[in-house]
């Protein structure tokens, strides 16, 4: 078929669809799009290529035939996901595995999608996205009320309808309906400015609902690399002289620790105590997370990122180290350094 997959979101690889359709359709390529989707595809083992983009930019970059795998958390979720994708892209093949549907959004190769639907043995589905976006208004489909709310990776706040709107005119950033806000996470999103709503990354739900895989630690001493409350940009920095992360907020802790157990790389995480249940929790050997006792992570994660030499000689002594000058301020939560 000469086929490029790309692949986007962790659950396609966990549930064991991209191993199948690999067997199916023998691609020519197998790109991977999304921060969680690459600790997925990194742990399946799969001959692929992770990007860290959009899947829109990738597909939009392909010359050659290529379709969008997913797997939403429910087939309307993954529904709306291919119709605002599609909405970026002239035409559009998408194999939506949650409902076992092969979607040919507007202009899309209507043969290949034919014979996608036929091999896979799933439902073919010809279907338009809807027209342009008002100006300075985003609606997050299909929510569960309930659920965690993101914008470029930070919780803003939990999901109080099926739709929620955010807006953002006039220097200010705020939620129009469906939203139940989270005072913090707006504050800290609006550290870096005033998002883009029109290209800001919205999602709600978990980001990955399935365990990481334990790694074996490899390397003990060398660089401590720093995240403070964007846990989705640690693939940016993570090299192979990173002995430990100091993951700053809770939600950032969970995403670090979560990445970063199957490389073996220990975190040490500061939190306050407002996780919000975003991915299946998990760390690796040598991983500490200490709960604040009076104040809040951001504080205390920036005056440790700032006194603290971020070259250890060993991850553990560095820690201990750490440890030792928080005496009081702290409590540890989780330790599990070795004995």
């Amino acid at each position: 078929m000469n086929l490029v997959m790309v692949v986007h979101g962790p659950e396609a690889f966990d549930a064991g669809d991209v191993r199948r359709l690999i067997g199916l359709f023998s691609p020519r390529q197998v790109l991977v799009a999304g921060v969680m989707a690459r600790t997925a595809a990194e742990e399946s083992g799969l001959p692929v290529i992770c990007t860290g983009e959009r899947p829109s930019v990738v597909l939009g970059a392909l010359a050659s035939p290529a379709c969008l795998v997913n797997r939403g958390k429910t087939p309307e979720s993954g529904r709306i996901f291919g119709e605002l994708v599609s909405a970026r892209l002239p035409g559009l093949i998408h194999v939506e595995c949650s409902s076992d549907t092969v979607y040919c959004w507007n202009r899309g190769d209507d043969a290949l999608a034919e014979e996608i639907a036929r091999r896979a043995g799933y439902t073919l589905c010809r279907a338009k996205s809807v027209g342009a976006r008002q100006e300075g208004v985003r609606e997050v489909r299909g929510c569960i009320p309930g659920e965690a709310v993101f914008v470029n990776g930070i919780v803003v706040g939990t999901a109080t309808a099926e739709t929620v709107v955010l807006a953002s005119d006039g220097g200010s950033f705020r939620a129009i309906s469906g939203l139940d806000p989270k005072p913090h996470g707006f504050e800290k999103l609006l550290r870096a400015g005033v998002p883009d709503i029109s290209t800001a990354w919205c999602k709600s739900g978990m980001v990955r609902r399935t365990l990481p895989r334990q790694g074996k630690r490899t390397v003990r001493g060398g660089r401590v690399m720093v995240v403070d409350h964007c846990g989705h940009t640690l693939y940016d920095g993570i090299e192979e002289d990173v002995c430990g992360v100091l993951a700053v907020g809770d939600d950032t802790t969970a995403i670090c620790g979560h990445i970063c157990s199957h490389a073996g790389i220990p975190v040490f995480g500061v939190v306050d105590g407002d996780a919000d249940g975003i991915v299946a929790p998990g760390f690796a050997p040598g991983s500490v997370v200490v709960e604040v006792l009076d104040g809040r992570d951001d504080d205390l994660g920036r005056e440790i990122a700032e006194g603290r030499d971020l070259l250890a000689d060993c991850w553990d002594e560095w820690v201990g180290e750490t440890l030792r000058g928080l005496a009081g301020r702290v409590r540890v939560v989780l330790d599990l350094r070795e004995e």
